[in-house]
């Protein structure tokens, strides 16, 4: 259609139809294409809106979650294959873009869990360093599959620091350790002790 006729069909300006026009084929929503010949002078711009799936609708990414926990859990080792998973995923997570001694891995591993939404707080207990998961992204997920959602969470922490060649490590995730927290134990490696 041609600015003209939108602007006709929805009783509007031409100048308004052209802002909105330029903003949708920003967005990918509309496209020009060319117009057959007409004669003489300039032909008028025509567009078409693009044919694609309506990413104005409803997400369902809970259900999804489901989905895969649920299966996950059904197979077997569903243990060691949610921790592999978690790994593979904190293996694509940001590195500290300075040398990593075990405080600087801590608090950038706390700044990427802050970022996916953990909001974690750094403990001490018995001298042993902490970090306490205060928000699960998770959590109506995990409330009924922590033995695959929790693995995911422990694997993500030790895939990061892994990566980042980190003088610190995630030994255990206790899910749930208490009403509003889950708790990552920290052991430092060799010299960094």
């Amino acid at each position: 259609m041609s600015i003209v006729a939108i602007a006709d069909a929805l009783e509007v300006h031409p100048n308004t139809v052209r802002f909105h026009l330029d903003a949708l084929v920003a967005d990918g929503q509309v496209q020009r294409v060319e117009s057959g010949p007409r004669g003489p002078g300039r032909p008028p711009q025509m567009f078409s809106a693009v044919r694609q799936m309506d990413r104005g609708g409803a997400r369902h990414y809970r259900l999804l979650a489901e989905i895969l926990s649920n299966g996950l859990a059904a197979e077997p080792d569903s243990h060691a294959k949610a921790l592999a998973a978690g790994r593979a995923w904190g293996q694509r997570l940001e590195a500290p873009t300075t040398d990593s001694n075990a405080e600087r891995s801590i608090e950038h591993l706390v700044g990427v869990l802050d970022q996916l939404g953990f909001a974690p707080e750094r403990r001490v207990s018995d001298g042993q360093q902490q970090l306490g998961l205060r928000h699960c992204p998770f959590l109506e997920v995990a409330e009924t599959r922590s033995s695959v959602v929790c693995p995911i969470h422990l694997g993500l922490m030790q895939g990061a620091l892994e990566t980042w060649a980190a003088p610190v490590s995630v030994e255990r995730l206790d899910a749930f350790a208490e009403p509003d927290l889950c708790l990552a134990h920290l052991s430092l490696k060799g010299a960094a002790r």
